[in-house]
């Protein structure tokens, strides 16, 4: 009975105590919370669990620690305010994944993002068609900042559905651009579905003055048959 009373005066003891502490080290979204933040939240959480699980230990123990993460959170809050190169250390810093319209790889490696991931990420911020994609920018939660190309030309009569498409064109579907070449590897399904084959796409890509399907990190196709194509980067000079 004893051991129930003082695991149950440690809960409540813990539930003000962490409380207290996070309203002091400062509110964020958890969408927000940089790797540094979780892995605070964590060591806190942890650090709690075991002030209520062993409770034949004195409760100093885990408290003392607990305190003095949150004062060192706090400490370091205040330096990353004065100093970017710590605030850059500490949270990260934004990467720039594409850049006026054309994807940068090194980012994506850097990140270990694949196209997947990148379409993902468009996809959440309703974003379709990688085309439409001006600048996006991985945030250093993990969140990607999207801004899309200003649109100047004007409607058209296909933009407002009303255009005829050629029934003998290669687009037959409604829906989401389609990839066609992922990585430097052509999808056959997906030209499939587009009732076309590899040589309509390498015919294709030539207009864009490439030869070799390994030079295309992204080609893709859209329900007007607009096709969306970005060369791989060229590596450095040595």
């Amino acid at each position: 009975m004893e051991d129930m009373t003082t695991a149950l005066l440690r809960t409540l003891f813990s539930y003000f105590f962490l409380l207290l502490m996070l309203r002091v080290m400062g509110k964020r979204e958890l969408g927000k919370l940089s790797v540094f933040d979780v892995v605070i939240s964590i060591m806190l959480a942890e650090m709690a669990v075991l002030a209520i699980e062993e409770i034949e230990k004195p409760a100093i123990l885990f408290y003392i620690p607990m305190l003095l993460i949150g004062l060192l959170e706090i400490l370091m809050a205040y330096i990353s305010l004065k100093s970017k190169k710590v605030r850059d250390v500490v949270d990260g810093s934004a990467d720039l994944i594409i850049e006026n319209g054309e994807i940068r790889e090194a980012a994506m490696k850097r990140n270990r993002l694949n196209m997947d991931d990148l379409m993902v990420h468009l996809r959440q911020k309703n974003v379709k068609n990688i085309a439409d994609v001006e600048f996006a920018l991985l945030e250093p939660t993990g969140q990607m900042s999207v801004f899309l190309k200003e649109r100047k030309d004007p409607v058209t009569r296909e933009d407002l559905g009303l255009f005829e498409r050629d029934p003998n064109g290669p687009m037959s579907y409604k829906g989401l651009p389609i990839p066609l070449i992922l990585d430097g590897r052509i999808r056959a399904e997906a030209l499939n579905k587009i009732g076309q084959n590899e040589l309509w796409l390498k015919r294709e890509i030539r207009k864009y003055g490439i030869r070799d399907i390994r030079e295309v990190s992204f080609c893709s196709i859209d329900e007007r048959g607009i096709i969306y194509l970005d060369k791989k980067d060229k590596p450095p000079l040595q």
